[in-house]
């Protein structure tokens, strides 16, 4: 079995479990390979005397890959989908920081879920991206012109308003008179959106939402659509350039520029453990009174 490691950061209460993890997968016979800067992070925190090889570019991935485990929490997840994009590998999300609803491997029961996981004793959960095209030619989306959370235009050095133009499938939708519009999927509906006022979807709902920002029309209300919409948004407003962001990248363009939404061309899979469903984690992070920002 061969497996890929990343990490954002290295926190002091996060040191052990990683040393548990590499300790597991070195007992158990599996190739790791590890992501460049994460590794250095490693070597500086832990004496290790394992020699692990490593990558840094999604060019050095294949699909040789069995797993791809991601340590951190959701907003690591979003990272680590850069690194595995179409290569069908599965994430699995272990948890060191709050409750997740993407990283659902809780680290206090690491060892007995990895080894679980080894056996096969999992299931995959699907996850549609939603990606980015633009009239003109932005080398911030050459790559990587998809997001699992949401897509979000937003104002920029400016505390007025903008103006985002909406049509789905070419039909004429609204002008957003707001700080800004996201549109999300359903992975991305516990997120942002859900902050704004937007609904929970379930995971396997095939839709997109689009939700306003601060708007000025307090009727502008979010809206779920088919996931088969194209969505087109331009921005207007006093400012020369606006905001984009992809999950946690940022870009700037220039106002005007038409930009056109659709579903990506493929699914992240994420591992899921029997007793870690989606519900599960809902009952716990919304109804409970827990952090609703993933």
């Amino acid at each position: 079995m061969k497996v890929g490691i990343y990490g954002q950061f290295y926190h002091e209460n996060s040191g052990k479990y990683v040393q548990q993890l590499l300790d597991l997968l070195h007992q158990k016979g599996v190739e790791v390979i590890i992501e460049e800067n994460f590794l250095k992070l490693i070597h500086e925190n832990e004496d290790i005397s394992k020699t692990y090889s490593h990558f840094s570019t999604f060019e050095e991935l294949d699909k040789s890959y069995d797993l791809f485990f991601s340590i951190g929490g959701d907003g690591t997840i979003l990272q680590t989908v850069t690194y595995v994009r179409d290569l069908d590998i599965p994430i699995v999300g272990i948890n060191t920081g709050r409750l997740g609803f993407l990283a659902t491997v809780n680290k206090e029961k690491l060892v007995s879920s990895v080894e679980e996981i080894l056996k096969n004793n999992y299931s995959i959960t699907e996850r549609s991206l939603i990606s980015i095209k633009t009239s003109a030619p932005n080398e911030n989306f050459d790559d990587l012109n998809f997001a699992l959370n949401e897509i979000t235009v937003s104002r920029k050095n400016s505390t007025s308003m903008i103006s985002v133009e909406t049509s789905l499938n070419g039909e004429r939708l609204t002008n957003y008179w707001a700080d800004g519009l996201i549109i999300s999927t359903p992975t991305g509906s516990t997120g942002y959106s859900l902050s704004c006022g937007g609904p929970v979807i379930m995971p396997k709902t095939s839709s997109f939402i689009l939700t306003p920002i601060a708007p000025h029309n307090l009727n502008a209300r979010p809206i779920v659509v088919p996931d088969s919409t194209e969505i087109k948004l331009k921005v207007s407003g006093r400012e020369e350039d606006h905001l984009v962001s992809l999950d946690s990248r940022i870009a700037t363009l220039p106002v005007e520029t038409e930009i056109t939404l659709t579903k990506a061309h493929f699914n992240i899979k994420l591992v899921l453990l029997e007793e870690d469903t989606f519900l599960t984690t809902l009952r716990k992070k919304l109804l409970w009174g827990e952090d609703k920002r993933n």
